[in-house]
């Protein structure tokens, strides 16, 4: 359903990135992030799903082509700590928000697993977003504090998940509350990447369903 597309970055530099278009014009825009894999088929088919729901999507490779096997997490652990995650949230991230906003749109954006942790970064970080739209990923304190959070900001976490572990998400909420923000954090009876339908051993259809409904009906309130 999508297509390839290269964009410009803050910076001049440019970036690569997969986008799927909404049948109608003047459509608002969903910037969607990868997990610590790459730019898998599984992104890339959520991409389309916003697409089919009425959004303009666009993934963002912040692997600059590299996807790493479902089954290498060492590959996959390599590729994330070497990952700027400021330069590809302030730079690529932003630069992909930026494309979706040309004509006046309202954008939002979401990630999963790593881009669940760059949503977070971006919500504070990114003065063009409307809302963002987080599935189990936080980053460190030093990157995005709850109170750096600046726009609608809702969660989706994983209560049998040992990398966003229910400890960090509950302090990250409670700091979200103490700082006032518009946040709603919904937690799930099911595993890290429930959303992957690609990963048989995570999956967890009834969850991730319920987490796409809630998703999709937050972005249509914040970006029309």
């Amino acid at each position: 359903m999508g297509t390839s597309i290269t964009f410009k970055r803050p910076d001049g530099k440019e970036a690569k990135g997969y986008l799927a278009n909404a049948s109608r014009g003047n459509a608002p825009g969903v910037v969607v992030i990868q997990e610590w894999w790459g730019l898998s088929e599984n992104i890339k088919g959520l991409t389309d799903r916003f697409a089919l729901a009425g959004f303009d999507a666009l993934a963002p490779d912040l692997y600059n082509g590299v996807l790493v096997p479902y089954h290498d997490m060492e590959a996959a652990n390599k590729e994330m700590g070497s990952l700027n995650f400021m330069d590809a949230t302030e730079q690529t991230v932003r630069g992909a928000v930026q494309y979706l906003k040309r004509n006046g749109a309202k954008v939002g954006l979401t990630g999963f697993c790593l881009g669940g942790a760059v949503t977070i970064i971006g919500s504070a970080r990114i003065p063009e977003l409307s809302a963002a739209v987080c599935f189990y990923g936080i980053p460190p304190e030093q990157a995005a504090k709850p109170a750096d959070v600046k726009v609608p900001l809702q969660g989706h976490f994983a209560n049998k998940d040992d990398w966003c572990t229910p400890q960090v998400v509950d302090a990250f909420e409670q700091g979200l509350n103490a700082a006032g923000k518009k946040a709603e954090f919904f937690r799930y009876d099911a595993e890290h990447a429930f959303v992957n339908e690609q990963r048989v051993a995570v999956h967890d259809r009834e969850a991730a369903e319920l987490a796409w409904g809630r998703a999709a009906d937050f972005f249509k309130t914040h970006l029309g």
